[in-house]
């Protein structure tokens, strides 16, 4: 979609000016989302807008303030791109504008709906204000949706609260812009005073302090990244900060990155932080996990990794094709219709979208299930025919895999049963397990190739060197198909990185490929898998710390240190 194309409306348009908050995008408000969601043009800052983007409507227009360019999402794109691209895929140039105020006005023109998303809080951003001015003038109306600013949510995030039981006073102070007088006043006071900065100027901003009068022992944490898996925090002394960070060797913070963020007095509970930093003292802060599943399929899974603090990045292993002969699936689809079959029995995520997408084929949903009984060999198998319109009769009761749907399958009885045959749409590569098992129990099966699972494609370069060169502290391992398809299509993971599976048979498979198993799931399920990958990071943390050692993560360990076999 083109600028030139967006919805008319009333001439003025409207703002909304929207606090996008420290940088986890978790901290955005409900009001900050349904905002988003409406918006025909999005204004921010590329840090800004990798925070805001993603609840964005398909379709918006994006101008990153960053490089004055437009770009359009066209319908079903998802996520918009800071491409430039129309719809005629031409690239379209931005008018000439002076700056981030005449962009929102250039952007609301024709009744649009634009929401200007800043760094932390509207009411803190430096120029903000002279934005709303603007609109004022020119008689656009605006609304303004807080949010959460740097200085408080970084302190939180770091374990510093800035108040104790004694209500010290609290100042703030922005060391890019403050006046000699600013620092004699916040020196002067013995309260907790929160520092804006950047890291090349914190020692400098230290010293200010300790001029205006507070004690070179005073403590000081300093935080960078806040609110982000890259998040890191020192704590030392006003005196000491700046030989701390530089034998740290702490790289100066880029151009435009977001502001360090320091806090300073002896009520800061600086002291404290190791007992409460609970974001950085996450199982798996900051580990790079790879997840050889699709998007579709590492949905729930990635949630649960960043819950525990990691970063997943998703590679598919496994692409799903049609099978080469749709006939046989024509003819079960139009069985199931007919009342061929008792039962459906669904062992993937895949075959309830072959199904489906069968269904939409023929003009049918899911009201072509009525009468027939549905089994689903998991959790996520379920949710997926919920969301189809289909409630499951059957999801094991124990572990979730076709053992465990036949240990829950009734046998078949010609008294209750009118019709003793099963539909099991699968894949061309699927065990014959339950087949095997339901025709113990009496019944005729069906086995129906749905879809054919290849190989995917090779991920990018720079992931396959990650993979080979360590990159990544960990990878999950599925199915045995997924270490095979892994390994083939990226190569093996380095001897760094942790390597966590499912069960036995996964397990054997990543050995035969000379990979060192070091967790290994307590039973067959992804999100156990998970668990207990976070339960060795948390091992692996305690062990460091009662050791004396710093913290780090397995891609930082030294070339030639050796794994230890986990023993969870």
């Amino acid at each position: 979609m083109s600028p030139t194309t967006l919805p008319a409306g009333p001439e003025h348009g409207h703002v909304t000016f929207l606090g996008a908050g420290p940088g986890d995008p978790g901290l955005l408000t409900l009001r900050a989302v349904e905002a988003l969601t409406n918006a025909d043009v999005l204004v921010a800052g590329h840090e800004v807008l990798d925070v805001v983007r993603v609840h964005a409507r398909s379709g918006v227009t994006v101008v990153n303030t960053d490089t004055e360019s437009f770009s359009a999402s066209g319908p079903g794109t998802g996520a918009p791109q800071l491409t430039v691209v129309d719809g005629a895929s031409t690239t379209a140039a931005v008018p000439a504008v002076r700056d981030a105020a005449h962009l929102v006005m250039e952007a609301a023109r024709g009744g649009r709906r634009v929401v200007r998303a800043v760094s932390g809080d509207p009411g803190l951003d430096a120029y903000a204000a002279e934005e709303m001015l603007a609109c004022v003038r020119a008689g656009v109306p605006f609304e303004v949706v807080p949010g959460v600013a740097a200085a408080v949510g970084v302190p939180a995030y770091a374990g510093v609260p800035l108040r104790d039981a004694q209500g010290a006073d609290v100042r703030f102070v922005d060391a890019r812009t403050a006046s000699d007088r600013c620092w004699t006043e916040v020196g002067a006071s013995d309260g907790t005073v929160v520092v804006s900065t950047t890291l090349d100027s914190v020692g400098a901003a230290a010293g200010e302090l300790v001029a205006a009068g507070r004690k070179p022992d005073t403590p000081m944490t300093v935080t960078v990244a806040g609110t982000t898996t890259r998040q890191r925090t020192w704590t030392a002394t006003l005196g000491t900060i700046a030989q701390m960070l530089k034998q740290a060797k702490v790289l100066p913070s880029p151009e435009g990155a977001r502001p360090v963020i320091a806090v300073v007095g002896e009520r800061s509970a600086a002291a404290q932080r190791d007992q409460l930093s609970w974001f950085e003292n996450k199982p798996l802060f900051g580990w790079k996990v790879l997840v050889p599943r699709t998007k579709e399929q590492a949905a729930s899974l990635s949630d649960q990794l960043r819950s525990y603090g990691a970063v997943p990045h998703e590679v598919p292993t496994i692409a799903v094709e049609p099978p080469r002969t749709p006939q046989q699936m024509e003819r079960a689809v139009k069985g199931l219709v007919t009342g061929r079959y008792e039962w459906i029995a669904f062992t993937s995520v895949n075959a309830v979208k072959a199904v489906r997408e069968k269904f939409e084929e023929y003009g049918l949903d899911a009201r072509a299930f009525a009468g027939i009984k549905v089994a689903a060999v998991g959790e996520q198998t379920a949710k997926a025919l919920v969301a189809f319109g289909v409630k499951p009769d059957l999801v094991p009761s124990g572990e979730q895999s076709a053992a465990g749907l036949l240990e829950d399958w009734p046998p078949y009885d010609p008294v209750f049963d009118p019709i003793d045959r099963v539909f099991l749409p699968r894949a061309d590569i699927a065990t014959e397990t339950l087949v095997a098992g339901l025709i113990e129990l009496g019944w005729e099966v069906d086995d129906v190739t749905a879809y054919r699972t290849v190989r995917a494609s090779p991920p990018p370069a720079d992931t396959r060197e990650a993979i080979k060169g360590g990159g990544f502290d960990a990878v999950l391992f599925t199915s045995s198909s997924t270490v095979r398809n892994l390994v083939g299509i990226a190569g093996k993971p380095h001897n760094v990185t942790v390597i966590a599976c499912i069960g036995p048979a996964t397990a054997k498979t990543a050995e035969e490929h000379g990979l060192r198993v070091d967790v290994m799931a307590p039973e067959p399920s992804v999100h156990k898998l998970a668990e207990a990958l976070a339960d060795f990071g948390l091992k692996r943390r305690a062990a460091a710390a009662e050791a004396g050692d710093p913290v780090t993560r397995p891609s930082e360990r030294r070339p030639g240190a050796r794994r230890r076999r986990s023993t969870t």
